[in-house]
């Protein structure tokens, strides 16, 4: 299989990791978040530094680095800010849009169009999604939802933005170098906010904590941002539904929390759209290739 499609797969299963460690961790999603991206952008400086490459980290990486380290934050502040104000059911419909928006943006921007194939995969990945929430989007006629809803969107946006820029970035770049700066620009946002919780931690929340800052973390949002260096927006976008699927997994065998036949099924058409899409990837790099061989 394709290595960025496997740098994707991996992302997106430890991505759906925080979820479960936040539980074990059992302080605010704000310093979750806080220590999840500077102790990953530790770990990330530590390796360059240890392993001689210096210079990838004593570096200018660029505008669109740092701004989409912002995003990387501001996706998880206006998603924790929408729970406050409406369902997670409704701010996690609304989340998870994103992949099929930054899909939509590649498409009529940055020259990566979208075949008949890939836009009915994205279609079933994102059914499946809404079957796996039971197609609840449920408004209670509140004042309130509105807002919930507009942080949604909000944070929804931020996710897209955080796709798209890293399409954008300069092969100069070293992926290592843009990861780091992105987790650091975006614990550095976070950090008001962790220190307006003034949450007291223990000897084993710290251990949860740092667990949060190497799987979710360093090495989640490094094969992330490894894996949108060359997949297509599209493909990525599709990948990125395990997710929500290891967020379920993990609450079925760690916290007994049962799942529905159409949780199953949704499930299920989620990872059959990704493995389509891997493999289209694959054909797609193939013949690439194969170009390029006969134009040499």
């Amino acid at each position: 299989m394709n290595l960025h499609v496997l740098a994707a797969i991996f992302a997106a299963v430890f991505m759906g990791t925080i979820g479960a460690i936040s539980i074990y961790a059992d302080v605010s999603a704000e310093t979750v978040t806080f220590y999840r991206l500077f102790i990953g952008a530790v770990l990330m400086g530590g390796f360059l530094f240890a392993t001689g490459q210096k210079a990838k980290i004593v570096v200018w990486p660029g505008i669109k680095v740092l701004v989409t380290g912002a995003f990387l934050a501001g996706f998880v502040v206006f998603y924790i800010v929408a729970m406050n104000y409406t369902s997670m059911a409704n701010a996690v419909m609304l989340l998870y849009l994103a992949p099929v928006t930054a899909s939509v943006i590649a498409h009529f921007f940055m020259g990566e169009r979208l075949s008949g194939s890939s836009a009915a995969l994205i279609g079933a990945a994102l059914f499946g999604f809404a079957m796996m929430m039971e197609f609840n989007f449920n408004l209670s006629g509140r004042g309130e939802e509105v807002v919930g809803l507009f942080y949604a969107l909000c944070a929804m946006l931020c996710y897209a933005a955080f796709i798209v820029t890293n399409r954008l970035v300069h092969e100069r770049v070293h992926v290592l170098t843009r990861s780091g700066f992105q987790m650091l620009v975006g614990a550095l946002c976070m950090l008001p906010f962790m220190l307006q919780k003034s949450d007291s931690i223990a000897g084993v929340q710290w251990g949860w904590l740092v667990t949060a800052g190497i799987i979710p973390g360093f090495l989640a949002i490094m094969l992330a941002v490894v894996a949108l260096k060359a997949l297509p927006a599209a493909t990525y976008g599709t990948l990125a539904y395990l997710e929500p699927i290891t967020v379920v997994a993990l609450g079925w065998v760690l916290f007994g929390q049962s799942l529905t036949a159409l949780q199953l099924s949704g499930c299920a058409l989620i990872i059959v759209s990704g493995a389509f899409q891997a493999v289209l990837s694959q054909r797609a790099s193939r013949w690439s290739a194969r170009l390029a061989a006969d134009a040499g």
